[in-house]
């Protein structure tokens, strides 16, 4: 069995992929709902950030308010990542899973994609 290659160029925007996930299809509401869950099960605080297409590949996206410090009902978490989208709806919008203890993104997905430039 051999890697398959993905095909994604600079000069191509359509063809970029951000993260892990990309490569899958697109999450089903209840996918997205088990991946806040585990986010939340391992105490991680919740983060929504967002940015136009055409700067995904920046390493600075805007934070949309500030990190969800000790949330843990996932419904709120989805409530925010609706009202991101909502407010930015051209934007890529993407859900941050920051550990308290590693000091690190123990998660990073795009929930919505925004319109390809």
């Amino acid at each position: 069995m051999s890697v398959q290659d993905y095909k994604s160029r600079l000069s191509d925007p359509a063809s970029r992929k951000m993260g892990t996930f990309s490569y899958l299809p697109q999450m089903t509401p209840d996918q997205i709902r088990k991946q806040i869950e585990w986010i939340v099960k391992n105490g991680w605080n919740p983060a929504i950030e967002h940015t136009e297409p055409k700067y995904a590949m920046s390493n600075y996206w805007y934070m949309w308010k500030l990190p969800m410090f000790g949330e843990t009902d996932v419904d709120v978490i989805l409530a925010e990542l609706e009202a991101c989208h909502a407010a930015n709806p051209d934007n890529h919008v993407r859900l941050l899973g920051y550990d308290n203890f590693r000091q690190s993104q123990g998660a990073n997905m795009v929930i919505y994609r925004g319109k390809p430039v």
